[in-house]
């Protein structure tokens, strides 16, 4: 029977080609280039040409079953017991609802016959599949399956058992709470999980593409033992409540090495922590796939393979500054050159650099190591932040004596570090002489994929791409769907504003002339601000002028 089935469906390539969803050419290459087992639905995937919704449409159409989003679906959680939770996690499955001798499945992959078979062996029902996104079924695996049976074990103790709770032992409900508060956050893509303790409750939010949201409100007995679950598994101090205190995690959930950074804070109603999330393996260290404008990524590479000189990157915290770096970094990265980094602290480790993290408690701070770095005979040197009037001179002198010197500034634009330098005390004439260039960097979300749509633009939004000397025929945004957790926006991308200091400007600061005239002379050098080269990006239909509105100023 497969067979007759198999040659009157058109196979999924030519289908995603008819529908326009990729090229001919993608086909091709992604053809040649898959291993043997992956299927084509995942290489296109992992290649970025389509996306998971799209997918799922095409195989509805070609396979003729539904699909579900299960976003919101009314969930009959009893049939959860049918499906062991490795099955589910394996086989991407999940029950929907029965109907006489019928079980429903959400499954991801609905040509699974033998994961089908053995659900109708094993629960004696027909299965129905139906289709849904991988993502989209882990999430809800996730927030069902874990969740429920540990938060009841919780709820339901008396409150002195959840105080002598160990909070050590691998099974015990609070280890798999906060396990699984940490996967769902991995899932989500998550930046930052914040534990906010309130009056009568404990929020959990994640921050999720820049914006925060509630995951769930958990009661308030819990807060003591998931506090001194997360400071056990940080080694920081579970006796003391009443001062800061950081460290980090290291762990690996579903074979993925994930570091979080946890800092905590004594609140009125307890402690405060706060975990950001560096996901090791999505450290992205490609230049070309920062998103920036091709004049901009010229000028930048131009910049950073210059032989001495400083290099900023500013922009508030989260702004993607260390992705920028790093790329660069890997950029420069050969084993020609001595590169060395000092950071607070070491984010990710880059094979080849020599990282160095600071550390307060015996002195060593970033004016200190730069300056026994300049020892170690360095090409390169990166300087994760520079935060005072003393490592902003051995850095600017470490730049004059012939080194390339990369680090960050808290600032709001690429003028204002110039006169953030000056204010910090440093001399005119050394920043001028050093500075070749800043970076001014901030992330907007990206529309989602899956349901945008082209609309015509308001007629303010004309007036702002007019004050900029630009035209605006169409501008996409999103509907909203269970991909994006009905926001309109999946992912971010990083909007630059890049100032190269010419000879007329090193005159300016030199003399101390008004800083006007550096950004009159940034114009007709044909530097790109961040509004302008957030409106372009808006033009390409990757983000809406409200997101660059939310982070740049307009003139």
């Amino acid at each position: 029977m497969n067979n007759t089935l198999k040659q009157t469906r058109k196979r999924l390539g030519d289908l995603l080609v008819e529908t326009g969803l990729i090229t001919d050419e993608q086909l091709k290459v992604t053809l040649k280039e898959k291993s043997e087992r992956q299927k084509l639905g995942d290489a296109l995937l992992q290649r970025g040409y389509i996306t998971e919704q799209q997918l799922i449409e095409v195989l509805e159409f070609q396979l003729g079953i539904p699909h579900v989003s299960l976003f919101r679906y009314p969930f009959d959680t009893k049939l959860f017991t049918l499906i062991p939770k490795e099955t589910a996690k394996r086989n991407y499955m999940i029950p929907l609802k029965k109907e006489g001798d019928k079980l429903y499945v959400a499954m991801a992959d609905p040509m699974d016959y033998y994961a089908i078979e053995d659900l109708r062996l094993s629960t004696g029902f027909q299965v129905e599949p139906a289709i849904a996104t991988k993502d989209d079924i882990l999430r809800t695996i996730t927030k069902y399956f874990d969740m429920e049976e540990e938060i009841d074990q919780l709820i339901g103790a008396p409150q002195e058992a959840v105080q002598d709770e160990k909070a050590t032992e691998a099974d015990s409900p609070i280890v798999r709470l906060v396990n699984q508060l940490l996967q769902n956050a991995v899932q989500q893509r998550a930046s930052d999980i914040h534990i906010d303790p309130q009056e009568t409750k404990l929020a959990v939010r994640y921050r999720i593409d820049g914006v925060l949201k509630t995951e769930r409100i958990l009661p308030k007995h819990m807060q003591s033992v998931l506090t001194a679950r997360i400071k056990i598994m940080s080694n920081l101090d579970i006796t003391e409540q009443r001062v800061p205190q950081d460290g980090r995690i290291k762990l690996t959930l579903d074979f993925h090495p994930i570091d979080l950074r946890v800092a905590t804070l004594p609140t009125v109603y307890g402690e405060k922590i706060v975990l950001r999330v560096l996901d090791l393996s999505s450290a992205l260290n490609d230049m070309t796939k920062l998103g920036f404008h091709p004049r901009n990524l010229e000028r930048f590479s131009q910049l950073i393979e210059r032989p001495s000189g400083i290099v900023l990157i500013t922009g508030p915290t989260g702004s993607g500054k260390s992705s920028t770096l790093y790329a660069a970094l890997n950029k420069l990265n050969s084993e020609d050159v001595n590169i060395i980094t000092i950071e607070d602290p070491v984010e990710y480790q880059l094979e080849g650099i020599n990282q160095i993290q600071v550390n307060q408690t015996v002195g060593m701070t970033f004016a200190k190591g730069l300056r026994s770095i300049l020892r170690q005979d360095p090409n390169i040197i990166m300087v994760g932040e520079i935060r005072d009037k003393e490592t902003a001179e051995v850095a600017i002198r470490a730049s004059l004596t012939g080194h390339l010197v990369l680090s960050t500034l808290h600032t709001n634009d690429s003028v204002g570090t110039i006169t953030r330098l000056i204010d910090m005390g440093v001399e005119p004439f050394l920043v001028a002489t050093s500075l070749s260039g800043v970076v001014a960097q901030r992330l907007v979300r990206k529309v989602c994929r899956d349901c945008a749509e082209t609309v015509q633009p308001t007629v303010r939004e004309k007036e702002i791409f007019a004050k900029r000397g630009l035209t605006v025929e169409s501008i996409v945004r999103g509907r909203g769907c269970g991909t994006c957790n009905m926001t309109g926006y999946k992912g971010r991308l990083a909007i630059h504003e890049l100032l190269v200091v010419t000879a007329e400007m090193k005159k300016v600061i030199m003399n101390g002339e008004s800083f006007s005239g550096i950004r009159e002379l940034a114009i007709k050098n044909k530097t790109l601000f961040l509004i302008d080269d957030g409106l372009l990006k808006v033009k390409q239909g990757l983000t809406t002028t409200e997101e660059i509105l939310r982070v740049a100023l307009s003139e």
